[in-house]
């Protein structure tokens, strides 16, 4: 128990702090004027988050819808100084050719994410006080597919904006488009978005699908590719792009992508020998690769998620599976097929995301050439999904937890598939194969790791109803995290018992308790902290 003289001297300051302080509203999604992610997102931005989710199927749209809802609302919150709410906020979900007359609706959700998980996340967010008006889905492929999938239809029931904007540049009008510099590309010295996508005064959300691809698994980072206007999205067509290759281009791209590839080459960078002309060989994925990565170093996101509540395998519609439901890799004209995956991955850092992805997706990823290509280039420093802090998003609350006790889903991709020297590997295939992450993990101090025993001041300060708490822990230990009232009383223990090293968060829901002055104290391993926060109704 705390020293009752301590106890009511800090108290009695806190009194006359608290009567100087405006009182919230009922609920934390008052409007401020400002909002955000929540602050321990932003506090650990190499970190990745997953929400486990639990619908039974997929045609469920209103567990889906619940699930974007429930996220947004944990996520996404109202702040003091942030981003205002008036800002626009340029949605990109990955809604790319999914509708083919030889197959039933049913048979391609698994290729675009859910419509009602977006849905459910712009009406989680409209409760900060957005307008659904400010709400902008762009995608420049198949707009076709929008009124089928039933994006127009959400469109109209959130109030926000979705058309077709896949006219070329040259015929789409200049409006519509925001044109942003790459001095530092590869390929790129100007790329075209389709608008308000990187124009000043937006929040940009990616979400993106937990599938396969020719790829990969198609993520974050490959998702932003369809908020380039057309042409310049084609990051799959060679050499040969339809564009301004006068004043658009690096003028030594092809020179440099090739100098790259070597590079990757003799590094001993997985599949990167696979021969071809196409896309889809070592040097194809050199060329794609640098384009995605000119894309992602000049798209700045708020936030990047990957939908997989239910996830796909194989590539759009076709995939390892017969109409029997049997699994053949042998032929490439199969069935793709949806899983039942229940995760929500998300971060700050699209790259980190599509690692712990990958490797949910039961690809080893450092068999993967794109992340060795954003290391070369300085846009990451991971490559070990281990290496990563990972984090269970449960009920707004932050757990760290070991990688491999989420459970994986294993999507078959053609990803070079290794048909060449003398390897009979399947077309559709797994690349788990080991990778000795030693020789390229880069050691790097962030705040899943820290090196101090530190009790964070809560957010927000003064709350209502609930608000977070965040604890750095410097090595692995026993904690108790307790609560006490004014008058020195424990009401509430919000954590006891062994934690792992690394950054932590736990939520207190105030359950009734009236307004005043509370105290929060953490014991780790002989040591204790206290800090103070006011409960405002």
């Amino acid at each position: 128990m705390f020293n009752r003289r301590q106890f009511f001297k800090t108290t009695a300051a806190g009194a006359a702090a608290a009567s100087q302080i405006k009182p919230l509203r009922a609920s934390t999604k008052v409007a401020t004027g400002y909002f955000g992610v929540h602050e321990f997102i932003e506090n650990n931005p190499d970190a990745v988050f997953i929400m486990k989710t639990n619908v039974d199927v997929k045609t469920n749209s209103d567990a889906v819808k619940a699930c974007g809802l429930e996220f947004a609302r944990s996520v996404f919150v109202s702040k003091e100084q942030g981003v205002p709410v008036t800002h626009l906020i340029p949605v990109k979900p990955n809604l790319t050719c999914s509708v083919n007359s030889r197959y039933t609706l049913e048979h391609g959700m698994g290729i675009v994410t859910d419509v009602y998980f977006v849905e459910g996340i712009i009406e989680g967010m409209k409760e900060l006080g957005i307008g659904g008006d400010q709400f902008f889905m762009r995608e420049v492929n198949c707009p076709d597919d929008f009124g089928p999938r039933g994006y127009y239809d959400m469109a109209e029931r959130t109030g926000s904006e979705i058309r077709d904007m896949s006219a070329k540049v040259g015929v789409i009008s200049e409006n519509d488009l925001v044109w942003i510099d790459t001095p530092d590309g590869v390929w790129y010295r100007k790329i075209p978005y389709l608008w308000p996508i990187n124009a000043p005064d937006t929040f940009m959300l990616n979400i993106a699908k937990f599938k396969s691809h020719g790829m990969g698994l198609t993520l974050a980072c490959k998702n932003l590719q369809g908020s380039i206007a057309h042409n310049y999205q084609a990051h799959c067509s060679g050499f040969s792009m339809d564009m301004d290759l006068v004043n658009h281009k690096n003028p030594s791209a092809i020179s440099d992508i090739k100098a790259n590839h070597q590079i990757h080459l003799d590094a001993g960078v997985p599949r990167w020998d696979r021969p071809g002309s196409n896309w889809n060989c070592g040097l194809g994925m050199e060329t794609w690769g640098s384009r995605c990565l000119d894309n992602n170093s000049v798209t700045p996101c708020g936030l990047h998620i990957i939908e997989g509540v239910y996830g796909r395998d194989g590539n759009f519609q076709n995939g390892p599976w017969d109409a029997d439901g049997n699994l053949d890799v042998t032929k490439s004209s199969g069935l793709a097929k949806d899983f039942m995956s229940n995760i929500v991955i998300f971060s700050k850092n699209q790259f980190n995301a599509d690692i712990i992805g990958h490797w949910l997706g039961g690809h080893e990823p450092g068999n993967l050439g794109l992340f060795h290509m954003a290391i070369s280039r300085g846009m990451n420093t991971y490559l070990n999904p281990f290496d990563i802090p990972v984090y269970e998003w449960k009920n707004g609350e932050a757990v760290l937890t070991p990688l491999d006790s989420f459970e994986r889903t294993p999507l078959l991709t053609y990803y070079l598939q290794r048909d060449y020297g003398g390897q009979t590997e399947p077309y559709w295939h797994m690349m788990d194969e080991p990778y000795d992450y030693a020789p390229t993990v880069v050691d790097k101090s962030y705040n899943g790791k820290p090196t101090a025993f530190v009790l964070h001041q809560n957010r927000p300060n003064p709350f209502n109803p609930s608000t977070s708490i965040q604890f750095d822990l410097p090595s692995a230990g026993n904690i108790r995290l307790e609560i006490y009232n004014s008058g020195g009383q424990l009401i509430d223990v919000l954590a006891d018992g062994w934690r792992n090293r690394g950054s932590h968060m736990a939520v207190w829901n105030t359950n009734g308790h009236s307004s005043g002055v509370y105290f929060y104290r953490l014991r780790f391993n002989g040591h204790s902290e206290t800090n103070r926060m006011i409960l405002m109704k």
